[in-house]
């Protein structure tokens, strides 16, 4: 069987101390579907300035994130960093956005899915908005993302008794890389993806950019305005710190 390493091997880039995949969201989704249908665990992950500043510091989070045989170009940041470092990725394809689509895909072809992460009103929330819109999609299981260490085993148990074909996973950087490495093969769900934030944006506790924004590549620009005292370290910090480091790769 042609795994999707072998599939996507034409596809992927090194930038900085990882991979990318110069492809669309069409083009993902309709990868989606492939690994899907492969039905072997796959685990996926997008990456942005701050999870490049991220693994740039950890070695295991690198190794975790380049095993990943799908990686996409979810900030602005990146893309603009490719042009400069020669690697022909075009489009981004940001985590929420391909969230989106793929509950979307879901529902149009009978896929389960499961919602895993933040606060038990928003994940209850998530699921009622998304049952409304698609009422033929099927929800096969939604926990909130508080658990302790010991309640791990019976969660992951009911996790891969729930026959999802995909898992969206609300927790954040590099929480959720870890935590889905390590339960990937014991949940046994073909398609698992770290959504971050996003379940937050659906239930509307947290805005959007305009689209205005997320065109001109703003969007952490709005995120950093809505929570200033939260996010200056990652957004002013962290951004000042990707810029020197796309300076580093591209003249060493």
């Amino acid at each position: 069987m042609t795994t999707a390493s072998d599939r996507l091997k034409d596809s992927r880039y090194r930038i900085f101390n990882t991979y990318v995949n110069a492809l669309s969201l069409d083009e993902t989704v309709a990868e989606v579907e492939r690994i899907i249908a492969d039905g072997v665990p796959t685990q996926h992950v997008v990456i942005n300035a701050a999870k490049v500043n991220l693994i740039e510091d950890d070695p295991d989070l690198a190794d975790i994130v380049n095993a990943c045989p799908l990686i996409n170009a979810d900030g602005a940041s990146i893309v603009m960093a490719a042009k400069l470092l020669g690697v022909p990725v075009t489009e981004r394809v940001t985590g929420i956005d391909l969230f989106l689509r793929l509950v979307e895909v879901a529902a149009k072809n009978g896929y389960g899915i499961y919602l895993f992460g933040a606060r038990e009103e928003v994940v209850t929330k998530v699921k009622r908005i998304f049952e409304e819109t698609y009422p033929a999609l099927r929800i096969v299981g939604y926990r909130n993302g508080y658990f302790s260490e010991e309640d791990e085993p019976q969660m992951v148990e009911e996790m891969a008794a729930s026959g999802a074909d995909m898992m969206f996973v609300a927790f954040s950087s590099p929480k959720k890389e870890y935590w889905v490495h390590k339960y990937l093969e014991q949940l046994g769900i073909p398609f698992v993806m770290g959504v971050g934030g996003s379940f937050d944006v659906v239930a509307g506790v947290t805005d959007r950019a305009p689209m205005w924004m997320q065109e001109h590549g703003l969007e952490w620009l709005y995120r950093f305005m809505q929570e200033p005292g939260r996010l200056w370290k990652r957004y002013i910090v962290g951004n000042a710190r990707f810029a020197l480091l796309t300076l580093k790769y591209k003249f060493r």
